[in-house]
């Protein structure tokens, strides 16, 4: 029989945040619902094992009575190394496990079901109690019930944690290779065939749009919401695929149906606007350089499930090889505090952290001990010093190699001008000084491609078209030619003919006070060169939450009057094709300015830096 982890009165509804909602679901499944207790083992697969490591650290689980974490088809192939690639939640299998119990935690896929199915044919475990993170079809359901020839199974359920929650506010699929997914993407179909050369066609891309519509069912699943509102990007094939696809699911199965909108308020007065939006409209964004830490660390050494690799960086003991930067509770505090700090704040910070360090190092040295009672306080203190100690060290070699990089590649100087071509329009000051950056042997090979894309974005239908002499520039300024390719892949992918309106200021949704806001920006000079640019994506929450976003470039797809003028308390934004730590910096800011009267939670297909951003360009268009 499937449980339905929601029977619950639907005015029990939290804030929204994707990481307490999946701790929720993480802190039941570890006791099996209460169902389950003494010494267990916990069966993951790949995607569940990044989820549980967003928001549990390794000594968490542990301290839940789970003595094994290990992956369901690493079991059932007879091996015991839980995580794969040295994962943080790997663990070595070493005794017989027989009199435990397990607790699986697996994706409803016919693979995991077919693992499971070989498992209980010759069960490891005394008990199985079965937790899938989506919605599981019937047929797998069955063909469970009809394998399970020694009753080892006690229960199954749905817990909808099928995303991985990077921040409160962050929420993403991790999934690669979208961009040519949207691209693809028919009205009718999963996929048709492939605009660009180097696309696949419909088989390619079905299972992909599945796993995005799944992923986003468990979003709202997750967060216990059922949108009073769903809206979409008028430009996009797939944004309105996918509401529609979700607004069918909605429609046709019961378990959506909270109260509709947010329950915040008695009688639901407060409202959940879902809005489906494409990467293609803002291609400026994922190419810029960054500037917070969160972003920064991303955009220059790569963050992928809260991971780190510092394996290879001048001076970097072995114990920082890989290290965690994760947004979850009780993590790292000082990470927590100051993800979205800009370089400046961030070089300070560090300094005061590492003060504060040594200073309580020293209250705590070995020939201060007088007598039992300091040994005693040592002690007790000491894992806590030890644990501060490893996040002292982990901020300094990660902001050191930030300000390395920052001095080798010239990003200063580089940034400035990136920003100066995504915020103003000089066209021959721009291609004068873009030439003399692609001519410039300190400007690396990376980022005269960024530039050179950054031009032609902006530049596209201007009357003199430099675009060829810029291509021509950047080859003999050591782009390889088929990077060189990209400049047209982009505006391809994201030209004017394919984008809605709005990304360089001509957004429909901007009013007067923005314009007026805008200008006063200019008159009294920007206080930062490097954080002038502001996401596409901003205008249209701003727009939203004001109930202004018009319906000619987001269309509402039922109750077209209330979705137009409605306004939410409440936005889910799920972007197809992927978003950046830039849009959920400024989505952050915007939560925190708008505390208590709208909260917006932006979710995505990835979180792209400007490297997955080109290398799912280049599969699209370049051969």
């Amino acid at each position: 029989h499937k449980n339905c982890p929601h029977a619950m009165d639907s005015s029990d509804q939290q804030h929204l945040d994707g990481i307490a909602s999946t701790r929720t679901y993480i802190d039941r499944l570890v006791t099996a619902d209460g169902r389950c207790h003494g010494m267990k083992v916990l069966l993951l697969d790949a995607v569940t094992t990044q989820i549980l490591s967003c928001v549990y650290s390794q000594s968490e689980i542990l301290s839940r009575e789970v003595y094994l974490v290990s992956r369901l088809d690493a079991a059932t192939k007879g091996g015991a190394n839980g995580g794969g690639g040295g994962h943080s939640l790997a663990l070595q299998e070493q005794a017989s496990v027989g009199h435990m119990k397990a607790v699986c935690f697996v994706r409803p896929t016919e693979a995991n079901v077919g693992s499971l199915v070989k498992e209980l044919s010759d069960p490891r475990f005394s008990e199985y109690h079965l937790y899938f993170s989506g919605i599981v079809s019937p047929s797998l359901l069955n063909l469970l019930a009809e394998n399970d020839p020694h009753e080892k199974v006690r229960q199954v359920q749905e817990f909808y944690a099928d995303f991985l929650p990077i921040n409160g506010d962050l929420l993403s699929l991790n999934c690669r290779n979208t961009l040519p997914m949207t691209t693809t993407t028919s009205s009718s179909g999963g996929a048709a065939s492939s605009r660009g050369p180097g696309g696949g066609g419909r088989e390619n891309y079905a299972a992909l749009y599945e796993r995005n519509l799944m992923g986003l069912q468990s979003m709202l699943l997750a967060l216990k919401r059922q949108p009073a509102a769903i809206r979409y990007q008028r430009s996009s094939k797939a944004a309105k695929k996918l509401a529609s696809d979700i607004n069918e699911s909605i429609r046709s199965d019961q378990i959506f149906h909270f109260r509709r909108g947010s329950g915040r308020l008695a009688g639901g007065a407060g409202n959940m606007l879902l809005l489906i939006l494409d990467r293609k409209d803002d291609p400026v964004t994922p190419l810029l350089s960054q500037w917070t830490y969160q972003a920064m660390v991303h955009e220059l050494l790569g963050l992928n499930n809260s991971r780190v690799l510092l394996r290879g960086v001048p001076n970097v003991s072995k114990d920082l090889e890989e290290v965690v930067l994760s947004s979850a509770p009780g993590h790292d505090s000082f990470f927590q505090s100051h993800r979205n700090s800009n370089f400046g704040e961030l070089g300070e910070a560090i300094q005061k952290l590492l003060r504060d360090y040594q200073a309580q190092s020293k209250e705590h040295q070995v020939s201060n001990l007088k007598s039992i009672e300091d040994m005693q306080q040592f002690l007790d203190k000491y894992p806590e010093l030890r644990s501060q100690s490893h996040t002292v060290s982990k901020h300094v070699a990660i902001m050191g190699e930030l300000a390395r990089l920052v001095e080798v590649c010239s990003l200063m100087d580089v940034s400035a001008f990136e920003q100066d071509l995504a915020c103003a329009d000089d066209q021959g000051g721009h291609l004068k000084e873009l030439m003399a950056k692609l001519d410039s042997a300190t400007v690396k090979i990376p980022d005269k491609l960024r530039l050179g894309m950054l031009y032609a974005l902006r530049y596209e239908t201007a009357t003199t078209n430099a675009i060829p002499a810029v291509k021509e520039a950047m080859k003999r300024g050591g782009v390889p030619p088929d990077n060189v390719a990209l400049v047209d892949a982009v505006l391809n992918y994201a030209g004017t003919k394919s984008r809605g309106p709005g990304l360089y200021g001509t957004n429909t949704n901007k009013d007067v006070t923005s314009i007026m806001k805008s200008f006063m920006t200019t008159v009294q000079g920007v206080s930062n060169v490097y954080s002038q640019h502001s996401p596409v994506l901003m205008d249209t929450v701003e727009a939203a939450a004001r109930g202004k976003l018009r319906s000619d470039t987001h269309p509402s797809l039922h109750n077209k009057e209330m979705g137009a003028t409605m306004l939410p308390s409440e936005i889910l934004i799920f972007m197809v094709g992927g978003v950046t730590y830039e849009e959920s910096t400024k989505v952050n800011q915007f939560n925190d300015a708008n505390a208590g009267k709208v909260r917006v939670v932006l979710g995505g297909s990835t979180v792209h830096n400007s490297t997955s951003f080109l290398e799912e360009l280049k599969l699209m268009y370049v051969q």
